[in-house]
């Protein structure tokens, strides 16, 4: 069981070797990372007002007042999962793109929507995470939207205008076309125990996986370009 009680330094003093400082300092990171998906497990599944901290800590076995000393309050850790998990798409978005190396509009644009599948697949709680915020508006969906929605969106929106200029997706609203891709993004994560009880398949399976984002990709952006030539 985790313990509040500071480690017993002995005689060290008040400049501690290096190696000591980055050993706690590791600690903590895990703790909080360790609280971070505890709470994305348990908000996906019971929504904020039903999810308690103490819930959150039984999943880890930890006394729930570390929770409250990393996190002081509800709110504050619901904030720090959202922050979280995007800050996790976005690194594997960068991975990919400086993997891939220059890119058309329209490759950033498959590369941005193909790390937010990956992501979703692996960690299906995401996708549920948000859909609980959006089954009505709240103080938490607009904080989402004005922190990290807008500002995501607000870099897709003119990636997505440069890939109808090279006739590579449909030529509609972009903000339109960014949402069809979200829901195309989230089938497999949204529809897994659905998916799982009527075809006796699985939503992680990764041939299945990668077979299911280059339809996606085919048919998104694969037509008009055949279609234009």
């Amino acid at each position: 069981m985790a313990s509040l009680t500071p480690p017993d330094t002995g005689n060290i003093g008040p400049r501690r070797p290096a190696e000591l400082r980055r050993s706690e300092q590791q600690r903590a990171q895990e703790t909080r990372s360790a609280i971070l998906n505890a709470a994305l497990a348990e908000f996906s599944s019971k929504g904020f007002e039903a999810a308690s901290i103490r819930s959150i800590a039984d999943r880890i076995g930890m006394q729930h007042p570390l929770i409250t000393y990393h996190f002081r309050s509800k709110e504050i850790l619901w904030q720090a999962v959202a922050e979280y998990v995007f800050e996790r798409v976005r690194q594997e978005h960068d991975a990919s793109l400086s993997s891939f190396g220059p890119a058309s509009a329209t490759d950033r644009l498959k590369l941005a929507y193909r790390a937010l599948f990956r992501f979703t697949v692996n960690f299906p709680e995401f996708h549920r995470f948000i859909l609980q915020e959006s089954l009505g508006h709240s103080a938490r969906l607009q904080w989402l939207a004005d922190s990290i929605l807008k500002p995501l969106i607000g870099w897709l929106l003119p990636q997505i205008r440069a890939a109808q200029t090279e006739h590579a997706v449909p030529n509609v609203e972009p903000i339109v076309f960014h949402y069809m891709m979200i829901s195309l993004t989230s089938t497999l994560s949204g529809f897994g125990p659905e998916f799982s009880a009527t075809s006796n398949l699985s939503p992680s399976d990764p041939v299945l996986v990668e077979e299911y984002w280059c339809t996606v990709e085919r048919v998104v952006f694969g037509t008009l370009r055949r279609s234009s030539r």
